[in-house]
């Protein structure tokens, strides 16, 4: 087989969730659950997570990958993220309102008006946002969400709303892009039953509700149905492909995703 089923490691988190939807392992006691990471290798170049909010998460960056080598990681972050479910007030933090200078991105950190200087945009289900790494964001509460991303864990936080949590202000100040975020490209066809969700950055987003070869990436159902490789795709598994792996089924409903 060259698709393989990626086992699922639940995450707890201080904005996460007691109570976490059909097909995903419940929390043990008060702990909440946040994200569910699907564990890699760590030359594999992507990596998937679903994130389940119930307050804000921190306002944060990453690093590019010219960065990342050299603090001697295999790769910087670019992220983006499929909007499952949404709260009505629900918003996600995404770039700036306004350019401002690194002196003054480090003030608003640090009296916390960086909160408002963040662009929260609203969100509902079925919205994408790709964030390049060195875009400044924040999730905010009441969200389901897939999240595909470089496959690094190297987050800088420059503000946490008075949790109890380190932040790297000198890390962040200098990765970030202190400006308005700009998508990197819109959706459009590709061919009937793909669309490209996202293109532009470390990997390109797809939306695939047709069969088809997969050459390399992961695969992300979001329905029950159809199959890989002759195994049976279902809702809440990921599954990464080193090699050409076939798609074959009715009812497809799938995110793919393919490193630059």
């Amino acid at each position: 087989m060259v698709a393989h089923s990626l086992r699922a490691v639940p995450v707890e988190r201080v904005w996460g969730r007691r109570e976490l939807p059909p097909g995903f392992p419940k929390p043990a006691g008060d702990v909440p659950i946040g994200e569910i990471w699907f564990e890699t290798r760590d030359e594999a170049p992507l990596l998937v997570k679903y994130l389940f909010t119930s307050e804000r998460m921190s306002i944060q960056v990453h690093p590019d990958d010219a960065v990342a080598h050299a603090k001697g990681h295999k790769r910087g972050k670019d992220e983006a993220w499929y909007v499952l479910d949404a709260e009505p007030d629900a918003v996600i933090g995404l770039g700036l309102t306004h350019q401002v200078s690194r002196q003054e991105l480090r003030a608003a950190a640090l009296d916390g008006s960086i909160e408002q200087l963040l662009d929260w945009k609203p969100t509902k289900a079925g919205d994408v946002f790709y964030s390049p790494a060195g875009t400044i964001h924040a999730i905010g509460g009441g969200i389901a969400l897939i999240e595909i991303q470089q496959n690094l864990d190297l987050t800088y936080r420059l503000y946490d709303y008075g949790r109890p949590r380190e932040l790297h202000l000198d890390e962040a100040v200098a990765v970030a892009d202190p400006c308005p975020w700009k998508p990197p490209s819109t959706r459009a066809t590709i061919v009937d039953g793909r669309e490209s969700l996202a293109k532009g950055g470390a990997f390109a987003l797809e939306r695939w509700s047709g069969a088809g070869m997969v050459d390399k990436g992961v695969v992300v159902p979001m329905a029950t149905a159809g199959t890989i490789d002759g195994q049976p795709l279902k809702i809440g598994s990921v599954w990464s492909v080193d090699d050409p792996a076939e798609i074959e089924g009715n009812g497809l409903d799938l995110l793919v995703a393919f490193p630059a």
